[in-house]
């Protein structure tokens, strides 16, 4: 397997082709924008660049990585002849499954198909192929490059087969995979969005302020970054796209999206991808700062 499409070129999708590609894999980044995809390959090319002045890699390693990726903006024509496809798209259902329904038209019968989801059902997605057992959830952390866990998730028809391909693949790329079962929210943000909603709820209760909560969990739990600073680095509508995946999922009140939350959202303050959430990052050195803690 050497052979990879990533579908979508934003921060998930441009992360997990600068790990294929720096591991000597070919990769076909594939987003429907010139514009993104170009994008796309600046960060990864500024991504790489800092690895080179912490002396992780050097030059020459860079220079491999970005010969390694082609771009296209037909998923027609970058998924020929690929061994595996990972779907990093927006997370919403209605585009995943039009993706997935198309992949399975296009793609070679042996190839298997993976999606980033954070939340989304594995077993839903794949229902909408005729390839349910080659179907998987590939959840790589943000940044990608930096991050060790790949959550590996098999929906109820994925194949023992293709589940130990893609566990051994993902230690190929330098990380720890670690299987969960097909339910909202899997592991990761079934823990972890409850936790930045709750800090979301404290802020809108008046109980303390953004510096405050934060400084509460960096030093008092060792958080390396404060809840509300993540939910900003995540993007607050993805925080709340998922907890509305978890609470209709499971119904269950302690997951209903703090309306602080939801009037953000709506209003575009959405963390740093818009230049601002619960902190300000209008001054683009802020933002470059929040990255450079972790690349």
């Amino acid at each position: 397997m050497k052979n990879v499409a990533v579908i979508g070129a934003g921060t998930m999708g441009n992360g997990i082709t600068h790990v294929f590609a720096q591991n000597g894999f070919k990769v076909n980044l594939i987003d429907i924008s010139e514009a993104s995809l170009e994008k796309g390959i600046t960060t990864i090319a500024k991504n790489l660049d800092r690895l080179i002045t912490k002396e992780k890699i050097t030059e020459s390693v860079k220079t491999n990585t970005l010969n390694n990726i082609s771009t296209y903006t037909s998923i027609a024509d970058g998924v020929k002849n690929v061994d595996l496809v990972v779907e990093a798209a927006t997370e919403r259902l209605d585009l995943k499954l039009k993706i997935f329904k198309e992949l399975d038209e296009v793609c070679q019968s042996n190839t298997i198909l993976a999606t980033n989801t954070s939340s989304i059902s594995i077993t839903q997605i794949a229902a909408v192929t005729n390839r349910a057992e080659k179907v998987i959830g590939m959840h790589f952390m943000n940044p990608v490059p930096i991050m060790k866990l790949v959550e590996i998730i098999r929906g109820y028809n994925t194949s023992d087969e293709t589940t130990k391909i893609i566990m051994d693949l993902s230690l190929q790329l330098g990380k720890t995979p670690t299987e969960v079962n097909d339910y909202p929210g899997f592991v990761a943000n079934r823990i972890l969005m409850p936790m930045l909603n709750e800090a979301i709820e404290t802020l809108y209760n008046g109980v303390a302020g953004v510096n405050e909560i934060d400084t509460v969990m960096k030093l008092g739990m060792a958080h390396p970054m404060g809840p509300l600073q993540l939910a900003d680095f995540i993007g607050l509508d993805v925080c709340l796209s998922i907890l509305n995946v978890l609470y209709d999922g499971f119904k269950n009140p302690k997951y209903a999206p703090c309306p602080l939350l939801i009037n953000m959202v709506m209003a575009g303050k959405l963390g740093v991808k818009s230049g601002e959430g619960f902190y300000d990052y209008s001054n683009n050195r802020k933002a470059e700062k929040v990255a450079k803690q972790f690349i």
